[in-house]
């Protein structure tokens, strides 16, 4: 990431945008000005974002792009996801209204914003231009259609009423319903029956795995667990490349993840052995780990992953100015096997007697303090989108808010390198 001064006037959270098939869809980016009253730039925080997320279209393409299909989030098959824009200011947002926005993001606008007239006509220029628009809450009074035309989908918090903002004319396009506020599974399955098209939200809240008796994993994940026994023990290459025979599709993934973008290396890794050689047994210890997250059958696991991808990304940013190599390393495991209980459906004790971790990452795992507990702490304020708690954990870690929000941006971006 650049140096962009905007990223000190502002903090900033996410959550995914998780569809009926319990893929992420989207990302949604939560904006908060550093300050109360303070303007930040508006044309610059954009600039900053689109490094992360850049529009492929081109902002301010003439003639105006047709509008997107209002049920889908993605347009395409290898199309970027979207950014959802959740601007928590009246002002900025309407500073980011006025800007030429490119079709990667979609403009979260709140419903009391719907009776100024300027307001309105900032929309009807946005739709015009193909941006996408979401009317968060419900509406005071009914919109009118022209109104009600600029929104491909409307945000309501669990429990709140979604009877329909207006009565769209005949042949009117519907507006398609996403829901926020998602805890748990339980509810985000319920908002699904009740005709959401997707959720907004980290379904981390359901009850911690129960003890299953198990000694061992079983499946992939035990082949990935050798291999993270074998390079801990630094065990000869053969014996190594012999567990990858065993199961050709993990040595696929595990030879994608390495070349990936994100990697950067400057040759193909077309085997363990030449990886081995190229990034030595630490090194190649943290890919594991971020393959042994996405193991996971669980039906629902899809979020789960991507949340554990970046807590171990941003981790390993938030150490990059404070530590070696070591330390980012044991940062990044820290981050990806915070939810490791989750992915594999067994307790973190179950799962900490067969995964070899350092005392310094089992003590932040269990919540017993350490050096890393608080940059944890830190990374999961920024998931819960809660501006006061971003800035408390920051300022316990002496970071800044630039460093902070370049770091989110950072492992963001690597995140979609890994999985593009």
């Amino acid at each position: 990431m650049q140096d962009h001064p905007v990223l000190g006037q502002v903090a900033l959270g996410y959550s995914p945008m998780i569809d009926r098939q319990r893929a992420v869809v989207a990302t949604r980016l939560t904006v908060f000005p550093e300050r109360p009253g303070a303007e930040p730039d508006a044309a610059a925080l954009l600039q900053a974002l689109a490094e992360v997320w850049p529009d492929s279209a081109g902002a301010g393409t003439t003639p105006p792009r047709r509008p997107p299909d209002p049920s889908a989030l993605n347009h395409g098959a290898r199309a970027q996801p979207p950014v959802s824009l959740n601007v928590a200011d009246e002002a900025l947002l309407r500073a980011v209204m006025a800007q030429p926005l490119g079709l990667q993001w979609m403009i979260e606008v709140p419903a009391f914003m719907m009776t100024e007239a300027a307001d309105i006509v900032a929309l009807q220029r946005l739709r015009a231009a193909g941006t996408r628009l979401a009317i968060k809450g419900r509406p005071l009074a009914p919109l009118a259609t022209e109104v009600l035309a600029c929104f491909s989908h409307a945000i309501f918090e669990a429990g709140e009423d979604r009877r329909v903002v207006a009565r769209p004319a005949a042949g009117a396009r519907q507006v398609s319903t996403l829901q926020s506020g998602v805890r748990t599974t339980a509810e985000m399955v319920a908002a699904f029956d009740g005709g959401a098209v997707a959720v907004l939200g980290w379904p981390f809240d359901d009850p911690l795995p129960k003890a299953t008796g198990r000694s061992q994993p079983v499946g992939d994940v035990q082949a990935v667990l050798e291999l993270i026994q074998g390079v801990e023990r630094e065990d000869p290459l053969p014996r190594m490349e012999a567990v990858l025979k065993r199961d050709p599709a993990l040595a696929f993934r595990l030879m994608r993840f390495l070349n990936s973008p994100a990697f950067g290396l400057t040759v193909e890794i077309n085997s363990f052995g030449q990886a081995l050689m190229l990034l030595g047994y630490q090194r190649l210890k943290r890919w594991l780990a971020l393959l042994l997250a996405s193991s996971s059958r669980a039906a629902n696991a899809k979020p789960t992953v991507f949340a554990a991808v970046r807590r171990g990304l941003l981790m390993e940013e938030l150490a990059r100015s404070r530590g070696d190599a070591t330390m980012r390393g044991e940062m990044f495991i820290c981050g990806i096997f915070s939810l490791l209980d989750r992915l594999l459906e067994q307790p973190l004790p179950e799962l900490l007697r067969n995964v070899p971790v350092p005392d310094t990452v089992q003590q932040a795992l269990r919540g017993e303090g350490g050096p890393y507990l608080p940059y944890l702490q830190l990374v999961q304020a920024i998931e819960q989108e809660s501006a006061f708690d971003i800035r408390e954990n920051a300022d316990r870690l002496l970071l800044s808010t630039t460093e902070v929000n370049r770091a989110l941006l950072a492992a963001l971006q690597t995140a979609q390198q890994l999985e593009g």
